[in-house]
């Protein structure tokens, strides 16, 4: 026998028979996110990191300004003021007035310039004899001066110009006692030896020279004009040249040292033994 078919319920009966839903509780409101902050300290220190770097900059401007631009103090400008005078060994003394001829004392090719440093070497009317470095002897010249020159020099006798060398190896000391006339050459010795003194044509006639330290000095009544320089000499080699020239008794007396460029301090050695030892015998 077919099975008994039951009977369908209404879809309505369905319904009622489900268990009712719990209503939901209402949603709060929503929370917005905040951003995240930003490290508060971080402005302050990116500032801080900012003047550093304009500082470091700064700094290695004027560094670089300086390098480039500032005047060169050559080895041995502060060496003092020359000194001698007739009859007179020089020695430390005070202070002399000092006239600066030109100011500036830059560098270049054909140019002067002067340091306006002040000197301590000073004439003294002793005739006691200087002490001099070990090396150096003090030669009686018979052109009428003394002066105090490395041991081992070699004199060669005056030439047209009256000029005295003692010199070896590549150095020389080269003296000229008296042959101008202040009367000839005029009374200021830094005008001599910008444009009258001999000694200086090379630096004059080279394309390649320099000078600095270039400057008058008065002692009393000593009148004394001094500079550093360098030129190319007809050969190719540079030289750097220590200057004197002053006035005595009513003559120009020139005392040069000369040598190699890259040799600058034995240069101003050789010149501040001869001009601390220099005495026109009377």
């Amino acid at each position: 026998m077919p099975p008994e078919r039951t009977a369908r319920r209404p879809v309505e009966s369905w319904e009622e028979d489900r268990p009712a839903r719990v209503p939901r509780a209402p949603k709060g409101p929503r929370v917005l996110r905040e951003p995240p902050r930003r490290d508060e300290g971080a402005s302050p220190r990116r500032l801080g990191r900012l003047l550093l770097v304009l500082i470091l900059l700064l700094l290695a401007a004027a560094v670089a300004y300086a390098v480039m631009f500032m005047p060169k103090q050559e080895p041995g400008t502060d060496s003092g003021a020359p000194g001698s005078a007739t009859g007179s060994a020089a020695s430390r003394g005070p202070q002399p007035s000092e006239s600066a001829g030109e100011s500036g004392g830059t560098e270049g090719t054909g140019g002067t310039g002067g340091t306006g440093d002040t000197g301590s070497q000073q004439p003294q009317t002793s005739r006691s004899a200087v002490a001099l470095a070990p090396g150096y002897a003090l030669r009686k010249d018979a052109e009428g001066f003394e002066v105090g020159v490395p041991e081992d020099w070699q004199r060669s006798p005056a030439n047209a110009d009256r000029q005295i060398r003692y010199g070896s190896d590549g150095f020389t000391l080269l003296v000229v006692p008296g042959r101008d006339t202040v009367k000839a050459g005029g009374g200021d010795p830094l005008a001599y030896q910008r444009d009258k003194e001999r000694e200086l044509q090379p630096f004059r006639d080279s394309s390649w020279s320099s000078s600095s330290g270039v400057r008058r000095v008065d002692v009393g009544r000593q009148a004394m004009a001094e500079g550093q320089f360098t030129w190319q000499e007809s050969g190719g080699r540079e030289v750097y040249v220590r200057n004197l020239a002053m006035i005595v008794d009513g003559r120009y007396h020139v005392i040069q040292a000369i040598g190699p460029e890259s040799e600058r301090d034995r240069v101003t050695e050789i010149y501040e033994q001869a001009i601390a030892s220099y005495r026109v015998n009377a």
